[in-house]
């Protein structure tokens, strides 16, 4: 869509009625001309609103970040929108004033309304998602869970999490499971490539492929829909590692021909931190062990038996509630486009300088929010230092395996201003 045709969002902005997102809360002044700008943004494609900054200016109204950090380490944990944080604080007050009412006869009743609404995002049934805190928390349930005997042999990456990574070492140690380990070459847009990779591993021994959806050193995504396939015609099962995938760009948990599928929602989905769901595939939950033992046979098949934690905090889990509306506000495919765009307007921009090498692909297949760029003859950790020191930009070194550089990860509420500031940092950085 041209610019000339694009709707101007601060002139036609103005005070409308609260929607259900606001009911709860009083309304801020910016809020009054939010639901107008959604309103306005209806008649444009994700694709031409990806660079509509007036439109992301409210967006960004919704945060609390603070103004003398420009916090580019989202891929770490996101912060939560306003409405997120207001929920999580009003659940505890209720929770103090009688904790063991609030919690367990009040807060704890919304579990199940919570279930189905993560269940619809996802794309799945109900009775296949488990509440927990994060994603090591929802696959180390599955990693320590599955019945492999020593010789079963487990397919993963040297790329994968390195909490993953231990969770399969010391089932390797402890009950004799053989680790095969594949080393990719990052970044990569050759399918075939990264799918032979992980079928090239496959032997008659292999129970189970571990893939991590999308790498968190680097962003890439990984063709996970496909690598699955492979995998399910020799019978083996599929842990998909969802930490950093689920609410960042639009997809259905059951598309993957994932098994077993776990996603930290303090990422993503702007939920508060220690937010995580799991997902088993209904006919595979009765073959797992609960990571914490429930009351009665651990094989049942009832996805409840994962969330057998003992006293939880509560005003943390119900709080996910708002995140939810939060991003179906925003929409999957409108929040894709403008994670994809700020992540592609600093690598173009930085791309042709001397001594700069990207390690994330520009390509929307490939990758989405997370960037990652190294500078020829510097460590990681000497471009992060600079950046913070000189220019309050927050990033993350990154020297795992064989991928080395900065990780750069911009959020809904990033503006192009923060970018631009960015670009002249790592300028700067490679003239030094």
């Amino acid at each position: 869509m041209a610019k000339n045709n694009r709707r101007s969002f601060i002139q036609k902005a103005g005070a409308i009625t609260a929607t259900a997102f606001f009911t709860s809360l009083a309304k801020p002044s910016w809020a009054k001309t939010l639901e107008k700008a959604l309103q306005d943004a209806q008649g444009i494609a994700a694709d031409a609103l990806a660079t509509e900054e007036e439109f992301w200016y409210y967006i960004q109204q919704s945060f609390t970040v603070s103004p003398g950090l420009i916090n580019l380490n989202n891929g770490g944990v996101s912060p939560a929108p306003k409405t997120v944080q207001d929920a999580m604080k009003r659940y505890y007050d209720y929770s103090n004033e009688a904790p063991s009412y609030y919690m367990w006869r009040i807060l704890d009743q919304g579990r199940e309304p919570l279930r189905k609404n993560l269940a619809k995002l996802a794309g799945c049934d109900a009775e296949e998602i488990a509440i927990n805190r994060n994603s090591s928390e929802g696959l180390e349930t599955v990693i320590f869970g599955l019945p492999l005997k020593a010789g079963d042999e487990v397919v993963a990456a040297k790329q994968d999490y390195p909490n993953i990574i231990n969770a399969y070492k010391q089932r390797e140690i402890r009950d004799g499971i053989k680790m095969i380990w594949i080393n990719l070459n990052l970044p990569s847009e050759n399918e075939d490539y990264l799918v032979k990779e992980y079928v090239n591993a496959f032997t008659a021994k292999t129970k189970v492929v571990h893939i991590t959806h999308i790498i968190n050193w680097n962003g890439q995504i990984l063709p996970v829909k496909k690598i699955a396939q492979e995998a399910h015609l020799r019978g083996i099962e599929v842990v998909v590692d969802g930490a950093h995938s689920f609410a960042h760009f639009d997809f259905k948990v059951p598309e993957l021909g994932a098994d077993y599928f776990a996603s930290s929602l303090h990422k993503w989905l702007y939920a508060p931190i220690g937010s995580g769901m799991l997902y088993v595939k209904k006919d595979k939950i009765k073959n797992i062990y609960p990571l914490f033992a429930t009351s009665d046979n651990p094989l049942k098949a009832d996805i409840r038996k994962f969330e057998n934690l003992g006293t939880r905090p509560f005003f943390i889990e119900q709080a996910i509630g708002k995140a939810i509306e939060f991003h179906e506000m925003i929409g999957s495919e409108r929040k894709e486009k403008r994670l994809h765009y700020l992540k592609n307007y600093w690598m173009e921009k930085v791309q042709h300088l001397p001594k700069v090498k990207l390690n994330t692909s520009l390509d929307p297949k490939w990758g989405c929010a997370i960037g990652n760029v190294a500078i020829e003859g510097k460590k990681p950790g000497e471009l992060d230092a600079f950046l913070f020191d000189k220019y309050k930009i927050h990033t993350v070194g990154i020297t795992w395996e064989n991928i080395n550089g900065v990780r750069i990860t911009p959020n809904v509420y990033t503006t192009i201003k923060n970018l631009d500031l960015l670009v002249e940092g790592i300028s700067a950085f490679v003239k030094m």
